[in-house]
């Protein structure tokens, strides 16, 4: 008989704290199985969120953590990833071919909104997920752009649209069925309307996740978006500036109104690199979103440099995850996406598929 006991491997593997969503894990409820073989040690994990960039680290890491343990020769870890569907407002149900719609918003415009969510949507693509993302701003789409597409949307049915596919992301948005000069002189319904038809009528293909690039502010279609699509999250974007902190705090408390929970703040141009000489500056200040992630107990998931490269990358439709795989900034948005994904793993689930429908008929 071993001495080694699955009571000692669980309590160390409770010592073990996931750096993607900060709980050990036991507590996040990884580990599936734990072997043991004599003094040989096998224990599976099934991690909640995509993460094939860090998988192999994290064995290594859990596996020496193992070995910590005396009487233990070898340790073996296999990681899995298994991503399912979260709990959404209530009344609403999860989209049949949608596991999880995560809305990225912003106060106020120009924080770099849409080249974050562009680049979290590609990130999750990279780390192993199937995504897509919905350009949600009606009056100033710019996720086409970013992407190089452009054109009509194909139809087989002439009924429902296939979304345009870019590096492995599925695509919607309004700049396809418009022409480019075209003002989108609506008014809110109209609008609201455009975007729950983007949302219904596009042909998604089993997405893990459909990140929402929001417009900026609280008006009709951010209301809309709440009340009415069912969003397992969100994530708000900001600068360290102050009046962009204010507006990013109306934001988050609009979320906090209709339940949909925050799943962090990311902090855009918060230093500026000086391409010719290195020179790091906080041009619009410094530390304000992780100030206003602790004020508001919400997680600081990350912050990206003002960097010239990454404006070029995005007009050029190659966003810096594809553009520069490997580069410190795109390793920033893997990491951002990560910690966005698995704080979204801890939350509640999704039930409803579990419960029959019931028809009363009469008989």
């Amino acid at each position: 008989m071993s001495s080694i006991e699955k009571s000692d491997i669980e309590n160390l593997l409770k010592t073990f704290i996931d750096p993607n969503h900060g709980i050990d894990l036991v507590s996040a409820k990884s580990v599936k199985s734990i072997t043991i073989d004599d003094a040989n040690v096998i224990v599976k994990l099934e991690l909640g969120y995509p993460a094939k960039s860090i998988v192999d680290e994290m064995t290594l890491a859990v596996e020496g953590h193992l070995k910590k343990l005396p009487g233990i020769n070898n340790a073996s870890v296999e990681i899995s990833v298994k991503i399912i569907s979260h709990a959404v407002q209530q009344a609403l149900k999860p989209h049949p071919q949608v596991k999880n719609i995560i809305a990225v918003a912003s106060g106020k415009g120009g924080v770099g909104k849409s080249t974050t969510a562009v680049n979290l949507a590609l990130a999750l693509a990279a780390e192993g997920a199937i995504v897509g993302i919905l350009d949600a701003d009606i009056y100033g789409p710019s996720i086409p752009t970013m992407l190089g597409l452009s054109g009509f949307p194909d139809s087989e049915d002439k009924k429902t649209m296939m979304p345009k596919v870019a590096y492995g992301v599925q695509t919607m948005s309004i700049g396809y069925l418009v022409e480019a000069d075209q003002a989108m002189i609506w008014r809110g319904p109209m609008a609201t309307n455009a975007l729950q038809q983007l949302l219904r009528d596009t042909n998604w293909a089993n997405l893990d996740y459909l990140i929402i690039d929001l417009p900026p502010g609280t008006g009709d279609i951010q209301l809309t978006l709440a009340q009415q699509i069912p969003v397992s999250g969100a994530i708000i974007v900001t600068t360290p500036q102050d009046i962009a902190l204010i507006d990013a705090q109306r934001g988050l408390a609009m979320f906090a109104k209709v339940n949909v929970p925050v799943l962090g703040i990311v902090e855009n141009m918060s230093l500026h690199i000086c391409s010719h000489c290195g020179y790091e500056e906080a041009i619009f200040g410094a530390g304000g979103g992780l100030a206003m992630a602790e004020v508001n107990k919400v997680d600081f998931l990350g912050a990206l440099p003002l960097d010239m490269a990454i404006r070029q990358d995005a007009d050029l439709g190659r966003p810096t995850v594809v553009g520069d795989p490997d580069g410190r900034t795109a390793q920033i948005y893997k990491a951002i996406a990560r910690k966005t994904a698995a704080k979204l793993a801890l939350k509640a689930k999704d039930f409803s598929s579990r419960f029959p429908a019931i028809v009363v008929q009469n008989t």
